[in-house]
């Protein structure tokens, strides 16, 4: 395997470990850990958030099979600027940050303090930017191995983006407090 692919395996091993790893904790050790992260985020648009999972999970996988498997790290060109290392950058400014959210969040309303949701906000906001890079990376990336898997990528990321971006980022975001 090609060494960057290598690369973008381990920052999904660890990212995702990472990831799964905090949710579990978190909801281990706080028994009512679902009123806690629901905090003000209306009844009426919490089940936009259940399809939006499921998607965002779906998407994921879409756009890291057509990444990994049909990409070329040699050949991958993104604006004629970036190599396949963006993607690996890209993939770590959504993982890293998204295994922070559940820690922090707990550890605002714990505390009751505007900083550290404000620290939360500002993850959430890395992971959203991230996610509409990955869109855009995705639209200029060249070339492009398989068109079936490119197009399959593009959707699963902008499904993707949806969750992290506008759920996430900014609606999560606004309706949440300490």
């Amino acid at each position: 395997m090609h060494p960057k692919k290598m690369v973008m395996v381990l920052i999904n091993l660890i990212g995702g470990i990472a990831v799964l790893g905090s949710y579990a904790f978190g909801i281990l050790t706080h028994p009512n850990a679902s009123q806690i992260l629901w905090g003000g985020v209306p009844q009426t648009i919490r089940h936009f958030y259940t399809a939006g999972m499921l998607l965002a999970a779906t998407g994921y996988f879409a756009f890291s099979y057509f990444i990994l498997f049909r990409l070329h790290p040699e050949d991958t060109r993104v604006t004629n600027q970036f190599g396949f290392g963006l993607f690996n950058a890209l993939y770590a400014a959504i993982l890293l940050p998204s295994a922070l959210w559940m820690p922090l969040t707990f550890l605002a309303v714990e505390r009751s303090s505007l900083a550290i949701l404000w620290m939360v906000r500002m993850v959430l906001v890395i992971v959203g930017l991230a996610s509409v890079s990955l869109i855009a990376a995705l639209l200029k990336v060249m070339p492009r191995q398989s068109l079936w898997a490119h197009r399959v990528a593009l959707v699963g990321s902008v499904g993707f983006c949806l969750q992290t971006a506008i759920l996430d980022a900014i609606l999560w975001s606004t309706f949440f407090q300490v």
